[in-house]
């Protein structure tokens, strides 16, 4: 077995390996700046990890990987453009470094290359894993639209919020242990499983990121703290202060929902007291740590043993900062 250190840097090779010498030099030049920017690798170590479980010769099925991780950082960048956003892990964002629509064209030929690096798994695998990763793609799109739908909505409810980060974010994580499943040819049922599994993470993993924009500091979380609050985003933590505030709360939180001229540490002070005073902070904490708990209920499914489960068990557990 391979750890998640020896995984990650394998990745970390195969992102640098990448042909982006081609013309012209302003598309590929933005493609490998968001390439290099690093970071955890979340998804493509996940799909590996689930192979690694089953087969030990990961080179056969790291194009794919690679694949996942170059779709994941074409929506990061789009993303940016769409939310106006300045930082990605700590590095100004590719519309920033150059212009909107450089980071569009780059955007658009990562989605490309992405898929030219699906398509060279095994050729027995090659429909269901295409068909898997398109569905996916399909999926991440409407979940972005239920953001985008959501910024002109006041009256966005906590399950609506759950199933666009489902989309917008869960599925490619649950896409990316199942293709590792489906790769090494496992029984469908553990296949799923692996899917359920992902899912669950990634809905923990972005209500996570939801409370850390508010509560974490700027050296671990790569982004401005308070970046949500600021452009009045619609969070499962500003849902659920909404939905619990009193008539008091509520007025003063929908006067910063409206002020057009205002100091943005006061607004994200004022906000997050508000927060704390409705308590939405131990109730965002509570969702996470229901899906933490079905992910390990659906691990305990798998058909392996105790001993490989662990090692995917000890990944997702540093991936959400626990330690059991």
């Amino acid at each position: 077995m391979y750890s998640s250190e020896e995984i990650l840097a394998m990745i970390n090779q195969g992102l640098d390996d990448l042909q982006l010498d081609r013309q012209p030099l302003g598309l590929y030049k933005p493609i490998r700046y968001v390439l290099g920017m690093g970071g955890k690798r979340v998804r493509p170590v996940l799909m590996l990890l689930v192979y690694n479980l089953y087969k030990d010769d990961l080179q056969k099925v790291l194009p794919v990987a690679l694949g996942v991780e170059t779709y994941h950082n074409y929506t990061l960048l789009h993303d940016d453009v769409m939310d106006r956003a300045d930082v990605r892990r700590g590095h100004p964002c590719v519309h920033k470094v150059w212009n909107e629509n450089t980071a569009i064209l780059s955007g658009d030929s990562m989605l490309v290359m992405a898929y030219q690096l699906v398509a060279q798994c095994q050729s027995e695998h090659l429909k269901e894993v295409l068909d898997l990763f398109t569905q996916t793609a399909l999926e991440i799109g409407e979940g972005q639209q239920y953001d985008v739908d959501f910024e002109q909505r006041m009256d966005v409810r906590p399950e609506e919020y759950v199933e666009m980060i489902r989309l917008k974010t869960s599925v490619l994580l649950a896409c990316a242990m199942k293709l590792g499943a489906i790769m090494a040819g496992v029984p469908e049922k553990d296949a799923e499983l692996m899917y359920g599994i992902g899912e669950s993470v990634g809905l923990a993993f972005q209500l996570q990121d939801d409370m850390l924009d508010v509560y974490g500091d700027y050296e671990t979380f790569g982004k401005r703290i308070g970046g949500d609050i600021l452009c009045n985003k619609k969070t499962y933590m500003l849902i659920k202060a909404l939905e619990g505030a009193n008539a008091e709360q509520r007025a003063e939180l929908e006067r910063w929902l409206m002020a057009t001229d205002y100091n943005e540490e006061e607004k994200i002070a004022a906000v997050k007291a508000l927060y704390d005073s409705i308590g939405v902070r131990e109730i965002c904490q509570s969702l996470i740590n229901d899906y933490f708990k079905k992910a390990q209920t659906l691990l305990d499914e798998v058909s392996l043993s105790v001993e490989k489960k662990q090692i995917l068990w000890q990944y997702i557990l540093t991936l959400l900062g626990r330690k059991s």
